[in-house]
C-alpha cells in the first residue's frame, strides 16, 4: 500500500480536489482487489456505470451522492456505500468530496449491514460503549480485511504487529496510536499507517471510532 508508515497524514488533504477536475489515486491494487482515492471538484461527478464487482466508497470530506436504481443517496463524511453489481451507478458532488474506493476483484464477503445502493453511516452500524472495544468486519476475504472499530473512552489495544500494511482512517473522536516506541495522537478525518510487521498500539483517551483497511499476504 503507498505511503509512508509513521506518521499521522491526511489523505483528503493530500487528495484536495483541483477545481472543474475528478482525480483517482492508487493506493493498492493486485488481481483480487483495488484500493483507490478519489476526489470531486465542486459541480463534477463521475457518471454511471455497470460494474461486476461491489466497490465499497467511503466518504472522507465534504458531501457527495451517489446514484443508482434511479435513487440519490446523500453521503458526508464517515458515510459508507456498497455499489450494486450490474446496475448503473455514479456518484457526484455539488460542493466537492473526497471519498476511498474499495474494489474487490475476487470473492470476498461483504457484510450484510451494507446494503448495496443504500448509504450507511459509522453512528447507525458501530456502537459506542463505555468500557468496550467493539469490532464490526465490513469485508472479510484471505486477501483484504476491512472492518470499522470503537474504542470507549480508557480502553486500546495493547502492542501487536500485523502480516500486511495497514491503513487507520480516524472516523470520530481522538485516539492514540503507538508505533515502534512513539506516540502519535491521531483526530477524525486524519489516518496512519502500519507497514507490515511493525509495532503498534491503538489508545482511546476518550471515546473514538476508526475503519481498519489491512492487506493479507
Amino acid at each position: 500500500m503507498k505511503g509512508i508508515a509513521g506518521k499521522v497524514f491526511s489523505l483528503a488533504g493530500e487528495n484536495a480536489p483541483a477545481a472543474g477536475c475528478t482525480i483517482s489515486t492508487s493506493l493498492s491494487e493486485t488481481g483480487r482487489y483495488a484500493i483507490s482515492c478519489f476526489s470531486l471538484a465542486a459541480g463534477t461527478d463521475i457518471g454511471s456505470e455497470l460494474y461486476e464487482h461491489p466497490k465499497i466508497w467511503l466518504l472522507l470530506e465534504g458531501q457527495a451522492e451517489a446514484l443508482a436504481g434511479g435513487k440519490a443517496a446523500g453521503l458526508k463524511a464517515g458515510d459508507l456505500f456498497l455499489t450494486p453489481v450490474g446496475n448503473p451507478v455514479g456518484i457526484r458532488s455539488a460542493e466537492g468530496a473526497v471519498y476511498l474506493e474499495i474494489s474487490l476483484k475476487s470473492p470476498a464477503r461483504v457484510n450484510p449491514v451494507l446494503r448495496p445502493g443504500a448509504a450507511a453511516h459509522i453512528t447507525e452500524i458501530l456502537p459506542l460503549q463505555p468500557g468496550r472495544i467493539v469490532n464490526l468486519d465490513l469485508v472479510a476475504s484471505p486477501s483484504l480485511k476491512f472492518a470499522l472499530m470503537s474504542f470507549g473512552a480508557g480502553t486500546g489495544l495493547s502492542e501487536h504487529a500485523a502480516p500486511g500494511d495497514a491503513l487507520v482512517l480516524a472516523l470520530s473522536g481522538e485516539g492514540l496510536i503507538g508505533y515502534e516506541g512513539e506516540k502519535h495522537p491521531i483526530r477524525a478525518g486524519e489516518n496512519f499507517k502500519f507497514a507490515a510487521g511493525g509495532r503498534h498500539s491503538v489508545g482511546a483517551p476518550s471515546g473514538f471510532q476508526m475503519a481498519l483497511l489491512l492487506e493479507l499476504p
